[in-house]
């Protein structure tokens, strides 16, 4: 059976790690093409995967311009780069891996899962979340009766302090006009996911939150705009030459930092941080995505749940979950789930061992790449645990929980 064909439009750090996981499958795909604005990450790309010259594109429409020469399309642009893309290659048949979100608006998401429909083809939206090993070993456990219905769960995404400052503060997430609001940006899995966990989906939220640290207001007295210029960066725990430099000298040389800097070096990371985005002061950016929120869930068939969504914790803590159900309780943390019986009153632990180099996500990213290779390769959409209408259900609980934040009233999700 000859290769499938893959084209990659956007080479930053999703593109290029999904790329990284395709070569686990080299035997059944090639990447045949890169669609990149920015010079030096394309050529990178171009020179690490060994693509021809004609298959090089400076823009996602490019492509589009020729016959269809591969069989399926990795989207990883900015989130406001995600609706025409998937559309427009719908429509040429390309089976598409999408990154989340699906799209920035309730409309937008119609629109693409319309697509999907009309044109036959696949799509798999990256809600990595699903596809662990964790995920699918507790979604086992729960089907296997051992607390009983899950009556209810609490769910809580520790961003962590210096992730928060990098994405949502100074980077590429920071500000809703040029990317999407925080609850989708970043926790648009963790919706997915409690959807997924409790075989339900959500049919009223409420939802609570605010930006109230990174504002002006908050900035140490004589803070300068930019960190090597700061007379007080010793002092705070947010100093961009504090986190990406003491990465660095830890021997990192990727995420976060390839986002930084073309030129991960120490030389290359001093230079953006004087000239770029993330030397900024975190207090002085022209940021407005919420750093803490709640959302209130009660699912179709009753249930309810709970999730967090805050900056304020240690980088590196998982997600952590409880989920409560009639004959007993589940405590889990991506890596280790606790079941304890209340007829008995014993706890078993299951530990999540990862295996392999590449575990982005607790492992969900290089599972997500093999259930698409598998789907396009088999011609089987049974493989795609996220699909179209799976990722529009639960992005339309997203926006409601954010129209419910602003509005202070419970919405109906289904209204949307």
């Amino acid at each position: 059976m000859s290769k499938k064909k893959v084209l990659i439009v956007g080479a930053g750090s999703r593109g290029g790690l999904y790329a990284e996981c395709l070569k686990a499958h080299s035997d059944r795909v090639q990447v045949v093409g890169i669609a990149e604005p920015r010079e030096q990450w394309r050529q990178r790309f171009a020179q690490e995967h060994n693509l021809p010259k004609e298959n090089v594109f400076s823009d996602w429409t490019e492509p589009l311009s020729r016959d269809r020469f591969a069989d399926a399309v990795i989207i990883a642009t900015p989130d406001h780069l995600h609706t025409e893309p998937a559309i427009a290659y719908a429509k040429q048949g390309y089976h598409i891996l999408l990154e989340k979100p699906m799209a920035p608006t309730a409309e937008q998401c119609h629109k693409v899962a319309k697509a999907v429909r009309e044109n036959d083809i696949m799509l798999a939206v990256c809600h990595v979340l699903r596809y662990t090993p964790y995920t699918q070993k507790l979604k086992s456990l729960l089907g296997s009766g051992c607390i009983g219905e899950p009556i209810s769960i609490q769910h809580l995404e520790p961003v962590g302090y210096w992730h928060q400052a990098h994405s949502f503060v100074r980077g590429n997430w920071r500000n809703e006009a040029e990317s999407s609001f925080m609850l989708l940006a970043k926790s648009c899995h963790d919706l997915d996911w409690l959807a997924y966990i409790m075989d339900s989906s959500a049919k009223y939220v409420s939802s609570f939150g605010g930006l109230d640290h990174f504002i002006p207001e908050n900035a140490p007295d004589g803070a300068a705009a930019r960190c090597l210029e700061c007379p007080v960066e010793s002092s705070c725990p947010y100093s961009a030459p504090k986190i990406y430099l003491d990465l660095f000298g830890k021997g990192c040389r990727d995420w976060p930092l390839d986002v930084v800097a073309a030129d991960v070096s120490e030389k290359g990371l001093l230079e953006a941080l004087r000239q770029g985005p993330y030397g900024r002061c975190v207090y002085q950016c022209d940021n407005d995505v919420v750093d803490h929120q709640v959302v209130n869930i009660e699912f179709e068939n009753g249930r309810t749940g709970v999730f967090t969504m805050t900056a304020f914790t240690a980088t590196g803590q998982q997600r952590q979950t409880r989920i409560f159900g009639a004959l007993g309780e589940i405590l889990c943390d991506c890596s280790t789930i606790r079941v304890t019986n209340f007829l008995n009153g014993q706890t078993t632990t299951h530990e999540i061992p990862l295996d392999g180099e590449i575990i982005g996500h607790a492992g969900g990213d290089p599972a997500m790449i093999d259930c698409f290779v598998r789907a396009i390769c088999e011609n089987d959409p049974a493989c795609i645990l996220s699909g179209a209408e799976e990722t529009l259900a639960t992005h339309l609980s997203v926006f409601a929980a954010e129209q419910a934040r602003h509005s202070k009233q419970v919405v109906p999700v289904q209204s949307l």
